[in-house]
């Protein structure tokens, strides 16, 4: 399984993605699942992928042989993170179409698409495995693809349009965390990615492993101050209302 987060916020862009394939008892696989492109100070992409592992790596490869071979349509020419993702769409529904074949064979994936065209804002698009896409807003900042339930909960309470850099990081990092506490089939290393709004540079990549020290002190540092928040909320009034009451809210 996969677990890929992109935020937008006024600053800039994060991404975060794991890097298990595969789960189980005697194997543990890992890929990337991030891919960046351009950066020249004209234009930079970032792509994030979940689902079928040949799909993406089919459109992955295929985006870098149209860029090295110089074809008329590649990701570094297109006008506008839409136009790009339309084109991401294509070679998706493309590949899928390649890999079907078994009735109980699903070669759908997804896609985070994200960064920036000089003169135009920096933009996230999440690209379905139909090759159509919406993009983030000031009320939805965030996009998540894969296994999106379990960190979910801290993007809704935390991110806004207007949510620091810095802290979007760490929210990124933290959903991950929770996500990968709770669902052993996403797991390290993690992925990282900040782009500051308006650079069309390559952006600050880290690879944070199992072991890493900021990760250990993030994930502990959350779990320390979730136990202290919920000690310090107000006793339910189970123990103090009268039987009449006590069976209503039963």
């Amino acid at each position: 399984m996969t677990y890929c987060v992109a935020i937008r916020v006024a600053d800039g862009l994060v991404f975060a993605s794991d890097s298990r394939t595969n789960a189980g008892a005697d194997q543990i696989s890992t890929y990337s699942k991030m891919h960046r492109f351009g950066g020249d100070g004209q234009r930079f992409f970032a792509l994030l992928s979940s689902g079928n592992l040949a799909t993406t790596q089919g459109v992955v490869a295929k985006v870098e042989r149209d860029i090295l071979s110089g074809t008329d349509e590649h990701l570094l020419n297109k006008p506008d993170l839409q136009a790009a993702a339309e084109y991401i769409g294509r070679l998706s529904i493309n590949e899928q179409h390649k890999h079907r074949g078994a009735e109980d064979f699903v070669p759908e994936a997804s896609f985070i698409l994200g960064g920036q065209v000089r003169g135009d804002p920096a933009q996230i698009a999440h690209i379905y495995p139909e090759g159509n896409f919406v993009t983030a807003s000031d009320s939805m900042p965030f996009l998540q693809i894969g296994e999106v339930k379990y960190g979910k909960p801290i993007l809704d309470r935390i991110v806004t349009s207007t949510t620091s850099l810095d802290a979007a990081v760490k929210c990124a990092l933290v959903s991950m965390d929770s996500t990968m506490r709770s669902n052993a089939t996403v797991g390290p290393p993690v992925e990282c990615l900040v782009y500051r709004a308006d650079t069309c540079a390559a952006g600050i990549h880290d690879i944070l492993t199992e072991d890493d020290d900021y990760l250990l002190g993030l994930r502990r540092a959350w779990s320390e101050n979730i136990r202290a928040a919920f000690d310090g909320l107000p006793a339910p009034p189970l123990q103090t209302a009268p039987p009449a009451r006590v069976a209503r809210l039963l």
